[in-house]
């Protein structure tokens, strides 16, 4: 039972005098007893999921050739690791510091990373969600450079002081053994080599350490006999190194762009020197200097010349040039151009052992942006097909849509056509990173993610079971002509860049139906479509949507308004030029040389639409006086209506596509007065009557000097989109939230600056008499009013395609404090009603498809019908959610969501069978409610507001998904479900599977006989305490971890770590059996060895008399 207060009375007598709908109060009418709730606080927690997109600004990189994982780190200390499609991972070191290294443990399921803090960690990758075993914090050393042999528990870690200090990966300890620089370089070199930029041992003797100083020093240390063997020196600076797997030979990379190949025998000087871009001079002297050569690998192969494969190093002449990755096979030499500056390229072995022959196959190339895999087998070095998510900032992400639990159909049919626009040339071969395994995911239920971007384009996503693939793309830039000079350029004034940005988007996943708004003020309407067709004039409708004023300076509603009606857009001939010569001099104002014309030139050739989304209609808001048209705030669209809805600071229009006519478009103030003397009962522009005048009293007057105006408005409007950052390139529903929050709620604000923020169709009573329901449109400003709309709509036929759509306004609904976010209707037993749809059907398909289909449709939801029910009206704003029952307009429920900070984001969501409304507040909350009694359920501080990126791109959905873009490159998922956290281990995918090590390569008879094969080395003996003693204390801190190795060994979970616990105990009991076996074996020799002394004995004093002994 509702509690009665004193305060309910207060709130319940400030909505009745701030609301044009005078029976606000509040009390527990017979409704509230009717909805049972179902929705408990259990049934909710706040969890991330999955991270999928490009790592945002990587660092570097690993692979482990064994298990096939990748490893990317970034700048903000950032790890995502990949493996097979749909395998992914993020987890985040909490300094956010950036990673400057990764090494795997290779078979391991561990990995190392090292930070710009002077940190190392060790990572348990044989779990899930990867957690931090080990750290150790170095306090007077930086580290430059990391390097683990392969199956060797003893990293070597490089510094800035040019010293090398020796890290136990499983106890993660140091070892008392270091390599000091001043007795790695000759005694008499005066200067300090420089940092350690470069550590590798031997390939054939692992006792031989090769340390590369960055001066250009390069040592070959002795661990056993800790002295340096040689040393070789070169003038320029060093970047890398690589051996030859022999281990007699290895490259320099240097500043210069030279290479030098060094015999390890003779390091008096290099054995080659060769500048790969360089112009070699005719007189013999030495080549031009070229850029730096940032890397070099060495890769042998069996059958033919080896791989050299290097960044960097072009000539200093190539201005311009974009980065490119060199590839070097016997005499051939190709060059790789990268769309973006490569970070760092791994290339791709057969053998993980460093000692034999390495059989390269693939190079991975990690770009600022991107990330290429190239075929190393195939001629032209082709790339392959990249099966992960790693586009969506191609361009960057403008509008964000999510919709869980959509039409099953929808996702083969998106990828039908989508697949025909995939690239061809790609690598025929497998992925390469191909390791992990899938998670045993629960849901079944389709998931789309739609992307908005800066370029016009908009991307469908496939984001089901916690995977992202794209489906399709649609590029809206193609209806516009595309400036080619400056003399164009004036015509986008509402943006300098990015003319085509999308600025938000309504789709209806039932009918297939889309409609986007850009932010040059157009919106475009699209049909699905099998089959492709050739538009020969892309249909256009102009509209004239003109700043408002008050109606006592300027009520006149005379004959002047006529003109400011666009013709329909049907005719033959192309739109622009005909619509700026329709209306008269009276719309025209001198002061302003630019009038009627819209901000983009539309396409004069046919356009080929392919399968997919094709254009039914472009509407463009044109220029009035001078002024620019303002950016388009909110938009919606119903298939079962054949409406499209479209609102801005000036007001809303509302368009007939089925007709392609403009029916309806007036000032938000005069949506408040319903009894208005110019009440009207607009009819289309195609019937050439009186009443079609009436429906735009106020916006065509010529006194536009005297417009009621902010002065500041439109230049921020254009200010913020044309910033040169994407993140800050703000849609107008992110202004709105600026000028209702500074903005009082008085008649004069809402005069000038009150925009239209959000709009709902419905089946309900529009006014308070209404004993029937009827369609209507609800529609919400930024100063929270919320007005009913209602619709008459011609049956549905041929009748609909010819007369007109009636609409009135029936004035102010309710009013809430802040902009209205989102808007909703329940039926008396709490049922959510969405709008109204049509099921799809193929518009370009044959008359008797058409037929069928439309068959299929159910029919048009008549005017009206009979009903006893009541709605509930559910009404969210920045500050507040509503509740109020309609026809009777009675404000049931009232819930203040937060007075310091204001929402950001709110959607009504179905969640375990019921409804309730979940908000992303700017202080990081988010919450949930309860429907219809607005109870909390959910209050968590997740994500303080740090960027407007955030603000413009977060979402929720169905079922307790939500989205939002954490970097220009990445998509964050996060449930607010008990059962889908309770879930996700098993639906996250596995990273570490049980792999056989490949044998290591043999060593041949001769090899073997003479010693001429990779030599071992007994590290323990070396670097443990015994021998080496213990380190410094105040060098480094340990950090524990929550296990050792023997511990992560057994921490895996699922099916994965059962076998690998399986085969641990496996290899231990053989282990232990082998021991048994070998000690039987030594007991048995022991026992024959003491018969046979026994019997010696016995046989010596055989004849032997006691006294002879």
């Amino acid at each position: 039972m509702k509690k009665f207060n004193i305060r309910k009375v207060l709130d319940g007598l400030t909505a009745a005098s701030s609301s044009s709908s005078a029976n606000a109060q509040p009390g527990t009418p017979r409704e509230n007893d009717v909805v049972q709730e179902t929705l408990q606080s259990e049934h909710f927690q706040l969890c991330k999921t999955v991270r999928h997109g490009f790592p945002y600004q990587p660092s570097s990189m690993a692979f482990d050739p064994v298990q096939k994982i990748l490893a990317i780190g970034t700048q903000a200390g950032a790890l995502r690791l990949f493996g097979r499609a749909g395998v992914e991972c993020y987890c985040q070191h909490e300094s956010n510091a950036a990673v400057i290294q990764l090494q795997f443990l290779i078979n391991e399921g561990a990995l190392v990373s090292a930070l710009a803090d002077d940190s190392i960690h060790l990572w348990n990758l044989r779990q899930k969600i990867p957690a931090i075993l080990h750290s150790l914090k170095f306090n007077r050393e930086r580290i430059t450079y990391c390097h683990l042999p392969f199956q060797s528990k003893w990293l070597y870690i490089g510094t800035e002081r040019g010293n090398i200090h020796i890290v136990n990966v499983e106890s993660f300890t140091l070892s008392g053994y270091v390599i000091m620089w001043n007795k790695a370089i000759e005694l008499s070199t005066k200067t300090h080599p420089g940092p350690v930029v470069h550590i590798s041992d031997n390939p054939m003797d692992e006792g031989k350490l090769l340390i590369g100083f960055e001066s250009g020093i390069v040592v070959l240390w002795d661990l056993k006999c800790k002295k340096a063997d040689y040393r070789y020196n070169y003038d320029e600076a060093i970047h890398s190194v690589a051996w030859h797997h022999e281990g007699k030979q290895f490259v320099c990379s240097h500043s210069d762009g030279t290479l030098t190949t060094w015999n390890v025998r003779t390091p008096a000087k290099p054995a080659q020197i060769i500048t790969p871009h360089g112009k070699q001079p005719k007189d013999g002297k030495k080549p031009e200097p070229c850029k730096p050569i940032l890397k070099v690998e060495y890769k042998t192969t069996r059958a033919g010349d080896p791989f050299m494969v290097l960044s960097g190093g072009l000539s200093y002449d190539t201005v311009g040039r974009r980065a490119c990755l060199t590839v070097m096979h016997g005499k051939s030499t190709a060059v790789l151009e990268m769309d973006y500056p490569i970070v760092d390229f791994l290339t791709l072995c057969e053998t993980p052992y460093p000692n034999d022959f390495q059989e390269p196959y693939a190079v991975v190339v990690l770009l600022e942006k991107d990330l290429v895999v190239i075929d190393l087998g195939q001629i032209g070095y082709p790339i392959f097909e990249s099966p992960y998510p790693l586009t969506i900032h191609e361009s960057p992400v403008t509008c964000c849509e999510y919709f869980a639990d959509c039409p099953a159909e929808v996702i083969p049919a998106l990828y039908s056509v989508g697949c025909r626009q995939k690239r061809q040339g790609y690598s025929k071969k497998e992925w390469p990173i191909s390791g992990g395994n899938w998670g045993q995911g629960t849901q079944t239920y389709p998931e789309i993610i739609i992307t908005g971007h800066a370029d016009g384009s908009i991307k469908f996503w496939d984001a089901s079971a916690l995977m992202l693939q794209v489906l399709y793309k649609l590029k809206t830039a193609k209806v516009f002509e595309r400036a080619r000079g400056k003399e164009e350029k004036p015509n986008t004034d509402i943006v300098d860049e990015d003319p085509f940005a999308i600025q938000t988007l309504s789709w209806c996943p039932e009918s297939r139906m889309l409609c986007v708004a850009g932010v040059s003020a157009h919106v475009i309407v699209y049909r699905f479509s099998k089959q492709e067709i050739t538009t020969e004039v892309v249909q256009l409708l102009e509209v004239r949507m003109q700043s408002e004023f008050s109606d006592v300076d300027s009520p006149d509603p005379g004959g002047e308004q006529t003109p400011t009606l666009p013709t329909p857009g049907a005719s033959s001939s192309p739109q622009e030029s005909e619509l700026p010569t329709q209306p008269s001099t009276g719309s025209n104002s001198s002061d302003g040389p630019r009038d009627n014309i819209p901000c983009l030139q539309m396409r004069s050739s046919p356009l080929k639409q392919s399968p997919g989304y094709q254009v039914e209609l472009v509407i463009q808001l044109v220029w009035v006086s001078g002024e620019p048209p303002q950016q388009i705030t909110s938009l919606a669209i119903n298939s079962s209506y054949g409406l499209v809805v479209f609102g801005n600071s000036n007001g809303l229009a509302v368009v007939d596509y089925l007709q392609k006519t403009l029916l309806f478009h007036m000032g938000t103030s005069e949506l408040y007065s319903p009894s208005d003397p110019f009440q009207r009962q607009p009819r289309s522009p195609r019937k050439a009557k009186p009443s079609g005048a009436i429906c735009d009293s106020n916006d065509g007057s010529n006194a536009s000097e005297d417009r009621c105006r902010s002065p500041t408005s439109a230049k921020m409007s254009r200010k913020i989109s044309s910033s040169s950052e994407p993140k800050t390139d703000l849609d107008a529903k992110d202004n709105s939230f600026t000028r209702s929050r500074s903005s009082s709620v008085t008649s004069i604000d809402r005069e000038s600056r009150e925009a239209i923020s959000s709009f709902y169709y419905c089946e309900s009573f529009p006014r308070k008499t209404d004993s029937l329901v009827s369609p209507c449109l609800l529609v919400g400003t930024t100063h929270g009013s919320v007005m009913m709309v209602a619709l008459n709509l011609p049956p549905a036929g041929d009748q609909r395609l010819q007369q007109p759509v009636g609409i009135a306004s029936c004035g102010t609904l309710v009013k809430l404090k802040g902009g209205i976010l989102t808007m909703s209707l329940l039926d008396a037993t709490g049922t959510l009603l969405p709008p109204s749809f049509e099921q799809w059907y193929d518009p370009n398909a044959s008359d008797e498809e058409k037929e069928k289909g439309r068959k299929r449709r159910p029919a048009s939801p008549p005017s009206s019908q009979e009903s006893q029910d009541t709605h509930f009206a559910i009404l969210c704003s920045e500050k507040q959610a509503k509740v109020v029952a309609l026809p009777s307009q009675t404000r049931i429920y009232k819930h203040s969501i937060t007075e310091t900070s204001f929402v950001l984001r709110a959607d009504v969501v179905q969640m375990a069978g019921a409804n309730c409304i979940a908000c992303f507040c700017a202080n990081g909350h988010i919450m949930t409610l309860s429907l219809p009694s607005l109870r909390p359920l959910l209050d968590v501080n997740y994500l303080p507001l740090t960027d407007m990126r955030i603000a413009r791109t977060f979402c929720f959905s169905n079922l307790g998904q939500a989205l939002y873009l954490t970097s220009p490159t990445e998509i964050q998922r996060i449930t607010y479900s008990q059962e889908t956290c309770d879930n996700l281990q098993e639906m996250l995918s596995e990273l570490f599977t049980p792999v056989e090590t490949p044998e290591a390569p043999n060593r041949g008879f001769f090899k073997g006989l003479f010693g001429g094969g990779a030599q071992s080395l007994d590290r323990e003996d070396l670097f443990g305490e015994t021998a080496a003693g213990k380190a410094s204390r105040s060098l480094a801190q340990h950090i524990p971890g929550p296990g050792n190795m023997e511990g992560m060994k057994g921490a895996a979970s699922g099916v994965v770590g059962d076998l690998a616990r399986a085969r641990i105990a496996l290899d231990e009991r053989g282990q232990k059996l082998g021991e048994l076996e070998e000690r039987t074996a030594a007991m048995m020799a022991s026992a024959e060895s003491f018969s046979k002394h026994a019997h010696d004995m016995m046989l010596k004093y055989k004849d032997k008399k006691w006294y002879q002994l």
